[in-house]
């Protein structure tokens, strides 16, 4: 703990602080420990709250991975005090950890309920959220149809799953890593496969060209 309190002292401000109570011992620890932990609840909330209408999760199951999130994320931050350098303020620094830790619960999930997908109003708002231009909404939405049919009917279970959670959910790609117990190649590959056959329904169908751009 010696190191981290040294590093500290070069820092000044909050952002000493921070690390040289989480470093030490007895109720000045205990007292950083209960307000870090505060503030990634907070964070975390935040977080999954804006994330909520995906994960089909209200009430006390919401709460719960916040709180989580928050308890990993602390784990983390105390076990990675000597990683601190000071080029940004610690509760940025923080911020970091339990963003992950909401990313990766989300991830597992998505993962673990292969059901939770998004239904017809969540594709209806991929326009908005890949900036189609409203001016052609008709026809965006007429191909984001096919393209929903062709997730179903084309792809295996594998790259269905793959496909929704990276490209529509975003979920983040080391999380699907760890919970497939498998690499990014492996991950990439699966995700190109499944590119290559939507793009062979959609120009079969007339949706695109066979170089895959849209046709007018």
């Amino acid at each position: 703990m010696r190191e981290h309190v040294t590093a500290a002292a070069e820092l000044g401000g909050e952002s000493a602080e921070w690390p040289r109570a989480l470093a030490g011992t007895g109720p000045r620890r205990e007292e950083a420990l209960a307000r870090l932990h505060e503030l990634l609840v907070r964070i975390a909330r935040g977080e999954v709250a804006r994330r909520s209408p995906r994960l089909q999760l209200t009430g006390p199951e919401l709460d719960d991975l916040a709180y989580q999130a928050a308890a990993d994320a602390l784990v983390a931050i105390t076990s990675k005090l000597g990683q601190f350098r000071g080029e940004s303020r610690f509760t940025t620094w923080a911020y970091k950890f339990v963003m992950f830790e909401v990313s990766a619960k989300v991830g597992r999930h998505f993962w673990r309920h292969p059901g939770v997908r998004l239904d017809a109003e969540e594709w209806e708002r991929l326009p908005d959220r890949f900036g189609f231009d409203p001016a052609q909404e008709a026809e965006w939405r007429d191909l984001l149809a096919a393209l929903r049919r062709a997730v179903d009917e084309e792809l295996t279970a594998r790259q269905r799953r793959v496909f929704v959670a990276i490209v529509l959910n975003a979920v983040p790609l080391d999380t699907l890593v760890i919970e497939l117990g498998t690499n990014r190649n492996a991950i990439y590959k699966t995700l190109f496969d499944a590119r290559r056959k939507l793009r062979a329904a959609l120009a079969a169908n007339g949706y695109v060209g066979d170089d895959g751009g849209r046709r007018s």
